[in-house]
């Protein structure tokens, strides 16, 4: 009789990727932290940059972390407190990063704009697609409109150039009237209702995020949820508000990093900077934006998107 074999526990509680910080060596790299330094992270998340960044500073240095989402903060400000380094938290949009500094200069700023794993992981929250729970998105769970409200009272053309313009969706223009109307009937209270709206009219079905090895899917419904949650949270503004500041907060020679997950995204930050350089406020930036190697992406899919860019003061702005 053949014996069989016994079945090999998953050790893992957590699926590939899950809390690993995207790009980490290329964005250390780029802001080149050193001990004694001061540096900000706008968007501390679980805090694997942030905890690279506050080691990299020292007992000397100081790290200063924003993060929107209060338990996000609370969660990383226990990470970072466990180093024994200076720092300070701040439950703030970086939209604000100059009132906060209060005319303090800083030697490095990092934005990472992707989501959490930790938002994403939590379906209460109402993030992923692959989740159910409510259709909510908001960073600050604590203020403004959740998705629901949003796609209830918006108009067909506004989602249309949302789904368009922030997510780069092909089927936008056929999409969004169905979106609207399923909303204001009453039937997208939650994110199990959106993703199967989206299925089901995309035609859809099996689907699977690696379909074969070194391939990789998008769902259907991910650009969706995505220009969702930037008009729920308005990251656009902020980010357009953060990168009008930045040159304002550094330090002569001090330098910025920029991750990005859309081109929305990437096409900002790209001119920002490079119109920063013709104006003599930035000395250097990166020309490409750096992309993770394969080997990253394949243990971490959150950065199979990722952009990141770098620039460095000048000296004489």
């Amino acid at each position: 009789m053949k014996r069989r074999r016994p079945r090999r526990r998953n050790t893992r509680s957590t699926a590939p990727g899950t809390h690993l910080p995207v790009l980490l060596d290329a964005t250390l790299a780029a802001l080149a932290p050193r001990p004694g330094e001061t540096h900000v992270d706008c968007t501390a998340g679980y805090g694997g940059h942030a905890c690279a960044l506050l080691r990299a500073v020292g007992p000397t240095g100081k790290l200063i972390v924003f993060d929107l989402d209060p338990a996000h903060l609370a969660r990383t400000t226990e990470r970072l407190a466990a180093i024994g380094h200076p720092f300070v938290a701040h439950h703030l949009n970086f939209a604000g990063i100059a009132q906060a500094l209060a005319g303090e200069r800083v030697d490095g700023v990092l934005a990472d704009l992707g989501m959490s794993s930790m938002q994403v992981d939590d379906a209460e929250r109402g993030f992923s697609y692959r989740r159910d729970g409510p259709l909510d998105m908001r960073m600050d769970p604590t203020r403004g409109r959740t998705a629901a409200e949003l796609l209830a009272s918006i108009e067909v053309d506004e989602l249309e150039a949302a789904l368009r313009e922030l997510a780069d969706e092909e089927r936008a223009a056929y999409l969004a009237p169905k979106i609207v109307a399923a909303a204001r009937a009453g039937l997208l209270q939650r994110t199990g209702d959106l993703t199967a709206l989206i299925e089901r009219e995309s035609g859809i079905q099996n689907w699977r995020l690696r379909p074969s090895a070194g391939q990789w899917q998008t769902h259907p419904a991910a650009k969706t949820f995505q220009a969702l949650r930037i008009l729920v949270n308005r990251e656009i503004a902020n980010l357009q508000q953060l990168l009008r500041m930045v040159p304002f907060v550094l330090k002569p020679a001090g330098r910025v990093a920029i991750l990005s997950f859309h081109s929305g995204e990437d096409r900002l930050v790209k001119a920002a900077f490079r119109d920063g350089l013709r104006q003599g406020i930035y000395d250097a930036i990166s020309e490409e934006p750096i992309r993770a190697s394969l080997a990253e992406r394949t243990e971490n899919p959150r950065s199979r998107s990722a952009k990141l860019r770098w620039a460095r003061r000048a000296c004489s702005f």
